[in-house]
């Protein structure tokens, strides 16, 4: 196989897939091919690739070939994996991996704008065509939107504690110009938000919000999380590495609701509950250690869970309600 880049947790994560000959896996984040190559080498099995980015579908041509056809790409959300592997012919999988996030990838290519470091179009979009069927920017978002949406989608994606103080510089700049560059919107983040040696770029939690609401993340990750629930044999395993709170929460949130076989009041009318459809196996979520640290500093906020499919039926339940309670792009778009 090509040499590829090492993935973020990738020792524990394929100790957790338990990746056997004749298997059937997704990984439902392609990026650089780091977590299919992985499980290539482990056993001879098929995995199925997946990423919205269509760069990283291209880049992983000489990977489908060097596979000699255990390797199919697609390029689509991961919400949509069980969609996907039933395409491929596939009723069910044996397990499903997901790095969530932006990746080192896209990160370095100044062009895709997700990079405060970096001078291009503030775009963030990760779908890689750039055209208008792909959605807004967030250069789009940042010249519409209202200064309480803004301020909501900060602070909700960001956790930025100053997110008023940026919307309000965000709008007054605005008027006098169009942000459209990375570095114009770094520039007024950092009129607002200050930072001492060794801390964070003022930037960050800016960038990370906006990117974050652009390509709907986290709702992203719930529907690819309840697809895995629907894609999964019994026995089968689900694995994700998050790089920060908010998508972490939703995991653990998701795993404690499905693995959850919840009995009746004793003072209210018997009430049918769904069995648990996942047995966790993570008490606590797998962090890097410190070699890991060391080589790749993008480890240091990684956190892996892991859980096993049970024989019990997929859940009904929506899962909106793991989710901020913010207007969607659609809405923002609009001027609501």
């Amino acid at each position: 196989m090509t040499e590829r880049h090492i993935p973020v947790l990738g020792v524990p994560a394929l100790e957790f897939l338990k990746v056997r000959d004749g298997g059937i896996y997704i990984d439902g984040t392609y990026g650089a091919g780091g977590y299919s190559a992985a499980m290539l080498a482990a056993a001879d099995c098929q995995v199925i690739g997946i990423d919205r980015d269509q760069t990283a579908i291209a880049s992983g041509f000489d990977m489908v070939e060097a596979s000699g056809g255990r390797l199919t790409l697609v390029e689509d959300r991961f919400s949509n994996l069980d969609d996907v592997a039933r395409q491929c012919g596939f009723a069910q999988v044996d397990g499903v991996v997901l790095d969530v996030g932006v990746s080192s990838m896209q990160l370095d290519q100044a062009e895709r704008g997700f990079s405060f470091r970096l001078d291009g179009p503030l775009d963030m979009r990760m779908s890689s065509t750039g055209s208008a069927k792909d959605g807004p920017s967030a250069a789009d978002v940042v010249a519409v939107a209202n200064e309480r949406d803004l301020a909501n989608i900060i602070f909700l994606l960001g956790e930025e504690r100053h997110s008023r103080g940026v919307a309000r510089a965000i709008v007054k700049a605005r008027t006098d110009a169009p942000i459209t560059t990375t570095t114009a919107l770094a520039r007024i983040v950092g009129s607002v938000v200050r930072s001492k040696p060794n801390e964070i770029h003022p930037a960050t939690r800016t960038f990370q919000a906006l990117r974050i609401f652009v390509n709907d993340e986290l709702g992203e990750l719930a529907g690819a999380l309840s697809a895995s629930e629907r894609i999964l044999k019994p026995g089968g395993r689900l694995v994700v590495v998050s790089f920060h709170s908010l998508e972490d929460r939703i995991v653990k949130s998701f795993l404690v609701s499905r693995g959850e076989a919840r009995g009746g009041s004793r003072h209210l009318p018997h009430v049918e509950h769904a069995a648990a459809s996942f047995t966790t196996l993570t008490k606590r979520p797998v962090v890097a250690d410190a070699q890991e640290n060391a080589r790749n500093p993008r480890a240091r906020s990684a956190k892996l869970r892991a859980a096993e499919r049970t024989e019990a039926p997929a859940h009904d339940a929506d899962l909106s309600d793991l989710l901020p309670r913010l207007p969607s792009l659609d809405d923002v778009m609009k001027g609501r």
